[in-house]
């Protein structure tokens, strides 16, 4: 058996490089899998601009599959060669936010993001799972490692951003931004009954995508002022909900700016990168008195929470795979890096696949 494995790191702040690292042999309550599958996600690109503090020679990555390679001493009901997923959230479940309910939040604000940000992420040959008997989900023989990847982060994030709007059967809901999030959330709304959903965005093949995962009406935010747009369509009511899925000051005070009073605001974007805190414009919350809410979320982790994606990718209810446009071999990861960094050639989600 090989000692050693490549991985994709952060070389320093804007520079990312493959390295060769010891494979992890795994704690009592961990396991290692073997990578088999992944997706880039934005928000390495953030932690490589330096929106994180992390170490330099620290592993990218929080969107993968693959099957077990090792079990700890003490993880049961799991065997070595079995396809898992892994969420990008890995809860303890064992410290007072989990028991509270807050898993994303383990051990302190974020604390459930272990992967890049505590420990070396999974955008390497072989990754550890900590809490392994908690965080690891078999995959079913009919799914896709593909399709699996997208529960890691994009299908339970999006659709945490849908759950925090509390929609009723037949709302309307805007949704700002259409990248893989946005596009998740346009999913999860689709599928929660939202009668009208307003997808903003202004590239014509998220547009599309938008369209074919459910979105009833597009607004283009080059073509004019968003709220202007959304207000207009909605005969001056505005929306039930809306759903910040870009991480910009404009997006979130647009989205209070379009609920009516009563309306629900979920934040799913990342605001990291942008060093302007965000506005809470007077009018649009009513002076503080309007019954707005806004609700804030880390994508929620766990098995129980995996199963039930994949049994709704397994019974053919959704299917994120449309937002793959690219696929790429492990030794071409780089490219893809700079690729998603740049948006180039029309880049939603990039596969990566593993030898």
């Amino acid at each position: 058996m090989p000692e050693t494995m490549k991985s994709f790191v952060i070389k320093r702040v804007g520079e990312t490089e493959v390295v060769e690292k010891p494979i992890p042999e795994p704690g009592p309550e961990e396991a290692i899998v073997r990578t088999t599958a992944a997706l880039i996600c934005t928000s390495d690109v953030h932690t490589v601009k330096g929106a994180l503090p992390v170490p330099d020679g620290r592993t990218l990555g929080h969107e993968s599959v693959g099957v077990i390679h090792k079990l700890g001493s003490a993880v049961t009901g799991f065997e070595e060669g079995q396809r898992v997923v892994v969420c990008a959230v890995t809860p303890c479940y064992r410290c007072s936010a989990c028991q509270r309910g807050f898993t994303s939040q383990c051990g302190g604000a974020l604390g459930g993001y272990k992967y890049t940000v505590q420990m070396d992420g999974n955008m390497a040959e072989y990754f550890v799972v900590p809490a392994a008997a908690a965080n690891l989900t078999p995959i079913p023989e009919a799914i896709s490692d593909e399709q699996a990847a997208y529960c890691c982060d994009m299908l339970t994030t999006g659709f945490m951003g849908v759950e925090h709007c509390y929609l009723q059967f037949g709302e309307t809901v805007a949704i700002f931004a259409q990248g893989p999030v946005g596009l998740s959330a346009t999913i999860g709304a689709q599928l929660m009954g939202a009668g009208r959903i307003i997808a903003v965005e202004s590239r014509a093949d998220r547009q599309a995508l938008a369209k074919r995962f459910g979105a009833t009406d597009i607004v283009d935010y080059t073509k004019g002022d968003p709220v202007e747009q959304i207000m207009d369509l909605t005969g001056g009511e505005g929306t039930d909900a809306a759903i910040e899925a870009f991480g910009f000051p404009d997006t979130f005070e647009a989205c209070l700016r379009v609920t009516k009073a009563g309306g629900r605001v979920s934040n799913i974007g990342y605001h990291g990168e942008n060093p302007n805190p965000l506005q809470l414009p007077l009018d649009a919350f009513g002076l503080g008195m309007n019954d707005k809410a806004v609700h804030t979320g880390l994508c929620p982790g766990g098995s129980e929470r995996m199963k039930r994606l994949l049994r709704l990718l397994e019974s053919g209810r959704i299917d994120p795979t449309p937002m793959t446009t690219h696929t790429f071999g492990f030794d071409r990861i780089s490219e893809a890096f700079e690729m998603m960094t740049t948006k180039a050639d029309g880049i939603v989600k990039p596969l990566i696949t593993f030898p």
